[in-house]
């Protein structure tokens, strides 16, 4: 008996898997097929992953991380910050408020008609200074 069938050895590049896409409304390729084919990619990968290339791309993502964490920490610090000036605003306000209804109780006048009910009367002599000689 003869072995009819041949197994034919891979071929090195990806044309057999790969079918080519093509838009419905027949425009052309994409422009991430159109990215790849100017940039090549297929090239790289024939061989399998290029091990060599492995520390710059994780020291690439690794910066991109660091890049993406330092915006989002920097932009949560501009939204405490802009909370906090708003709080401050508010607690000036507050204050003026306040500081301008203890200076009204505390005018002579006020003074005198909130102590009249308790029977309290102004004094109508100026106050004059005693002096103790030893």
């Amino acid at each position: 008996m003869e072995n009819k069938f041949r197994i034919e050895p891979p071929q090195k590049t990806n044309e057999m898997r790969v079918k080519p896409t093509v838009k419905p409304s027949g425009k052309g390729a994409s422009v991430f097929s159109g990215l790849e084919k100017r940039l090549k990619l297929e090239s790289y990968f024939e061989e399998g992953f290029p091990v060599q290339y492995l520390p710059k791309i994780l020291f690439v993502v690794l910066l991109s991380l660091v890049y993406i964490s330092n915006t989002h920490y920097a932009e949560k610090t501009i939204r405490q910050i802009d909370k906090a000036q708003s709080e401050v605003e508010d607690l000036r306000a507050d204050f003026t408020t306040l500081k301008s209804d203890v200076m009204f109780a505390s005018k002579q006048s006020e003074v005198a008609r909130r102590v009249k009910p308790l029977g309290l009367k102004e004094s109508l002599n100026p106050p004059y200074k005693v002096v103790v000689n030893d």
